[in-house]
C-alpha cells in the first residue's frame, strides 16, 4: 500500500488578485515549509489564508479567474501539476461533496488516481472510521448534516493520503465531540504517514499541540509573524491581537441585559423533518409527509430574546433553524406567529410569501454562498430592500450603514462568490439584517471571523436585542452563546436553560 512522500513548499514574493477585484486577496507571500512539517497558519479574515490554500492546491484557476504573481511550488513542482501531492478541505464542505452515496464520495479521488480497486475500499473504510463518520456506505450524502458533510470531505482527503494536507477551517462546524475526533484523526494520518500539514483555523487552542509552527499573514501583504508556537502566540509586542488573531485568552464581551417584550412565535410539541418529500404544499392533493429529525420542541420568542440551538452534528440544528424562518413547514405539533411578528399575516411562517417574510424573518443560512444572488456586495445588501419597495435614499442608507458596521467597506463592488469564507459569512448577515426583521435566525453566525469581527457581529446581535428584535442562532460557539446572553436549547436533550 503506497504510502505519501512528505511534500516541500516554497511560496517566493506570492500574491493573487480575483478578477475584477481591484485590491490583491494575498500578495508579498514569501514562505518555506519543509517535509514533514506542521503548519498553523493565522491571519485577520480577509488576510488571504483561503486563497494561499487554494494556490497550492492548484484550483485558482487560469488568466480569465485571476491574476498571479511570484512563484508556488509543492514538492519542486507548480502546484497544478503535482497532481495526487496536495489534498484541500475546503471551508464549505457542500463544495466537496461529489457523488451521491457516502462510499462512493470517498473513493471519487482515490479512483481519479489510479489507486487499486480492492486497496480503494480498504481506504475508504479506513478513512470513515478515521473521522468518527459511523454511516453506511450507500447513505445518501444529501442526508448528512453540514458537521458530517465535513467528515466525509476529510474523509475523501485522507483516503488519498498526498503528501501535503491542506485544511481549512476543519472543525468550523462540527460539535465538541467532533472537533476532537477530527484532530485526532488528522494527528493519526500524520504520524502514519508523515505527511506535511497546514491548517488554517482562526481558533489556535484545538491545534496548538500538533503543530510545530504558527505562520501570521499580514492583511497589508506578506508574513506578520512565523516561529514556533510559543515564541509567536506570546505576542509581546500585541501585534496579533491588534491584527485580530485569536489568542489563548482573548477576552469575551459581557452579555447584554435585556427586558424582553411581547411574545412573537411560539412552538408547541414541534417535530421538525426535511427531505425529498418535504415541500411548502401538497402533492397531487395529499398533505406532505416529512421525515421527522429529533424529538418534539417547545419554546417561546419574545421581542429582544435570544436562543441558540446546541447538540451534535446531526441533531436537527439547521433543520429547526429553517422551519423557525418559515422556510420549511412542520412535520408535527404546531409553530405560530403571535400578532406582534405575523402583523397581520397567516399565523403559520411556512404560508408567507416571500416579500411577507423579508420584514417578518431573516434567514441566514449555514452555507452563505446559497443566499447570494447579486454580482457584487452593495447590490447583495440592497437587493431586500429594493423587494420592499424602499426609496433609493433610505437604501443606500441601509447599505451604507451595514457595510460599515461588517467591514465590508472596500469590497462594496466585490463579487461575493469571490470574498473570504468570513467575510461571506459577514456578508449574509447582512443581506438578513437589510431589512430590518423582528426574528432573526441565523445557522453558525461566527464561521470564519478573526476576534475583531467575531466581536462585532456579537455587538450588532447584543445592539438588535435592544432594540426588540428576537435572534436564534444554531451554533457550536459556546463563546458566542455566552456572550450574546443566549438561552440555550440542546437538541439531543430537548432542554431549555437560561
Amino acid at each position: 500500500m503506497r504510502l505519501p512522500v512528505p511534500a516541500a513548499v516554497r511560496v517566493d514574493g506570492w500574491g493573487w488578485r480575483y478578477s475584477g477585484r481591484s485590491g490583491w486577496a494575498a500578495r508579498g507571500v514569501d514562505l518555506r515549509i519543509e517535509p514533514g512539517e506542521r503548519v498553523l497558519l493565522l491571519g485577520a479574515s480577509g488576510a488571504g489564508k483561503s486563497t494561499l490554500l487554494a494556490g497550492l492546491a492548484g484550483v485558482l484557476g487560469g488568466d480569465d479567474d485571476g491574476e498571479a504573481e511570484g512563484v508556488l511550488t509543492v514538492a519542486g513542482r507548480p502546484p497544478a501539476a503535482a497532481r495526487g501531492e496536495a489534498g484541500l478541505l475546503l471551508q464549505d464542505p457542500d463544495a466537496q461533496v461529489i457523488l451521491a452515496r457516502v462510499g462512493d464520495d470517498v473513493a471519487f479521488a482515490c479512483e481519479n488516481l489510479g489507486v487499486p480497486r480492492d486497496e480503494i475500499w480498504q481506504r475508504v473504510r479506513s478513512a470513515l472510521a478515521q473521522v468518527g463518520l459511523d454511516v453506511p456506505l450507500d447513505r445518501p450524502t444529501a442526508h448528512l448534516s453540514g458537521g458530517q458533510k465535513q467528515r466525509l470531505a476529510l474523509a475523501g482527503l485522507l483516503a488519498m493520503r498526498p503528501g501535503l494536507l491542506l485544511l481549512d477551517e476543519p472543525t468550523a462546524n462540527l460539535d465538541p465531540d467532533g472537533v476532537l475526533e477530527v484532530r485526532e484523526a488528522v494527528r493519526a494520518a500524520l504520524d502514519a504517514t508523515g505527511a506535511t500539514l497546514v491548517v488554517v483555523e482562526h481558533r489556535v487552542a484545538v491545534w496548538r499541540d500538533l503543530v510545530s509552527r504558527v505562520v501570521v499573514l499580514d492583511t497589508d501583504g506578506g508574513v506578520l509573524a512565523d516561529g514556533a508556537p510559543e515564541a509567536v502566540l506570546s505576542d509581546a509586542a500585541g501585534e496579533l491581537r491588534r491584527a485580530g488573531v485569536w489568542l489563548p485568552g482573548t477576552p469575551i464581551p459581557d452579555p447584554p441585559t435585556i427586558e424582553e417584550g411581547a411574545p412573537l412565535l411560539t412552538a408547541r410539541s414541534l417535530t421538525v423533518g426535511r427531505g425529498p418529500a418535504v415541500t411548502r404544499g401538497r402533492r397531487r392533493g395529499r398533505p406532505v409527509q416529512a421525515t421527522p429529525i429529533g424529538a418534539p420542541v417547545d419554546l417561546a420568542l419574545r421581542e429582544g430574546s435570544a436562543l441558540a440551538l446546541t447538540g451534535r452534528n446531526g441533531a436537527g440544528k439547521s433543520t429547526l433553524a429553517l422551519t423557525l424562518g418559515g422556510l420549511l413547514p412542520a412535520a408535527a405539533g404546531e409553530l405560530v406567529a403571535e400578532p406582534a411578528l405575523s402583523a397581520g399575516a397567516s399565523p403559520d411562517p411556512s404560508a408567507w410569501r416571500s416579500r411577507e417574510l423579508l420584514t417578518r424573518v431573516g434567514s441566514v443560512f449555514q452555507n452563505p454562498e446559497h443566499q447570494f444572488i447579486a454580482s457584487t456586495v452593495r447590490e447583495e445588501l440592497a437587493a431586500g430592500p429594493r423587494a420592499l419597495g424602499l426609496p433609493d435614499a433610505e437604501i443606500q442608507e441601509r447599505v451604507e450603514d451595514l457595510l460599515a458596521r461588517l467591514a465590508l467597506e472596500g469590497l462594496a463592488e466585490a463579487n461575493p462568490f469571490s470574498l473570504s469564507g468570513g467575510q461571506k459569512r459577514r456578508l449574509s448577515v447582512g443581506t438578513a439584517l437589510a431589512t430590518r426583521p423582528r426574528l432573526l435566525v441565523l445557522d453558525e453566525p461566527t464561521f470564519g471571523q478573526d476576534a475583531r469581527t467575531w466581536e462585532a457581529l456579537v455587538g450588532l446581535i447584543a445592539a438588535l436585542r435592544r432594540d426588540g428584535h428576537a435572534v436564534v442562532a444554531a451554533t457550536h460557539d459556546a463563546e458566542f452563546v455566552a456572550a450574546v446572553g443566549a438561552a440555550s436549547l440542546r437538541l439531543d436533550a430537548a432542554e431549555v436553560t437560561a
